[in-house]
């Protein structure tokens, strides 16, 4: 075991899931995140069966009272976080054409996908700082790249999504902020993207599985003091922002 302590939001399913998995394995404790507490209960029972160190802890990304729990109940039992992977995100409504999708709709994406990583990541910045050294990660999309979404010969050319897309846009600008405030700390700030990966959020339409998601973000989250700070990756090849 490493007596440190990582925190996954969005962790009873999918890809945070995995990733809880795997970061078990490498024997941390993990606080599996989950808006629903009683998924992230049943989450991180079938987790510990498997012999890892999971705790399910209750937090909506979107609910500051929620958060601020959230971060008391860490800063009781562990008094540190050596690991924050803001993962939880929404898709929105989707496809839909960036002229006919409403801004209702954009902005409940933005409370998820941007502005919460921003409150988590505030609220828990005491508990990293406390950590001898920490890594925060923020689980992006390729699909946020501006280099890849106006080069035609991408991908991602064609999927024009106006609310997700940019909300992953908005998310690696939000990366490089802490980034180059917590430079001259011991903690690091990266982006990752997962990939296209067949999961809930697309209808189990990509190509690459959790494992292979939860793989590059993994790495990003452990991390020492060599590696790249304000950076954004896709496995270990960094992505144009």
């Amino acid at each position: 075991m490493t007596n440190k302590t990582a925190l996954i939001t969005g962790a009873n399913k999918s890809i945070g899931y995995e990733t809880a998995r795997q970061l078990g394995k490498l024997g941390y404790r993990v606080l599996l995140g989950a808006r629903d507490l009683e998924r992230g209960r049943s989450a991180a029972q079938a987790l510990v069966a498997e012999g890892l160190d999971i705790r399910p802890l209750s937090i909506d990304v979107t609910d500051e009272a929620s958060i601020r729990d959230a971060a008391a109940w860490v800063s009781d039992h562990d008094g540190k976080l050596d690991i924050l992977i803001n993962n939880a995100g929404i898709p929105g409504r989707q496809p839909v054409a960036p002229s006919e999708q409403g801004v209702d709709d954009i902005r409940a994406i933005y409370e998820t996908n941007v502005f919460g990583p921003i409150r988590v990541t505030q609220a828990f910045l005491p508990l990293l700082k406390a950590a001898e050294r920490a890594n925060i990660v923020m689980v992006s999309s390729g699909l946020g790249s501006l280099g890849w979404l106006s080069d035609p010969a991408n991908m991602f050319f064609g999927v024009n999504i106006l609310g997700y897309n940019s909300s992953k846009t908005a998310l690696n600008a939000v990366t490089v902020a802490f980034a180059k405030e917590l430079a001259d700390t011991a903690i690091k700030v990266n982006a990752a993207d997962p990939g296209y990966t067949a999961t809930d959020f697309n209808g189990h339409t990509g190509y690459r599985t959790v494992e292979q998601a939860a793989a590059g973000i993994v790495w990003l989250a452990t991390l020492d003091a060599s590696g790249p700070n304000g950076a954004f990756y896709f496995e270990q090849t960094q992505v144009p922002w």
